[in-house]
């Protein structure tokens, strides 16, 4: 068993998997008269191979039982795809190197409860983690025609996920 301690998610850390998806001063403006201020093109969603179209959707997701076995990676061969939480809760990312993942090959970090992601085209994750009993998400993925879901089940190894249910 190969045991992943997650580290915090940021920018330079998640880079190779995809963008964190955060309030970046740097990248803002006020409009509205000057009563919003504008964060400003933060991840560019990357759905149209094979005449795909960019969806919105929401999904709710249930805690699952703690420890944390990670038993299955899956990836998006065609599309992008975002997650940004609706709710205030860190949540948890579990990513794999390779062409085809292990649990050796597998990085787990920490989101705070104000950042989202969005994994690059082909990018080997974990399907959601939420760290409290049910949290929901916007995701901004693919819909359209080819294959856009591969899964890989590990053979008899896993990996677990060293961390408090509760964080």
């Amino acid at each position: 068993m190969i045991n992943l301690k997650p580290k915090k998610l940021s920018q330079q850390n998640f880079a190779k998997y995809g963008q964190v998806i955060e309030l970046d001063q740097d990248k803002s403006y006020l409009i509205n008269e000057g009563h919003t201020r504008r964060y400003h093109d933060l991840a560019k969603a990357d759905c149209s191979d094979k005449s795909g179209e960019t969806i919105i959707s929401i999904f709710k997701s249930q805690r699952r039982p703690f420890p944390l076995e990670i038993k299955m990676m899956e990836k998006h061969p065609l599309g992008s795809q975002a997650f940004l939480p609706m709710q205030p809760h860190a949540w948890l990312i579990v990513v794999a190197d390779g062409n085809i993942p292990t649990p050796e090959s597998c990085h787990a970090f920490l989101a705070a409860p104000n950042q989202a992601i969005q994994y690059h085209k082909a990018i080997w994750h974990h399907p959601l983690l939420t760290l409290v009993a049910e949290q929901d998400f916007w995701i901004i993925d693919r819909k359209g025609s080819g294959n856009n879901l591969v899964e890989h089940f590990f053979d008899n190894n896993i990996a677990q996920v060293d961390i408090n249910p509760l964080t």
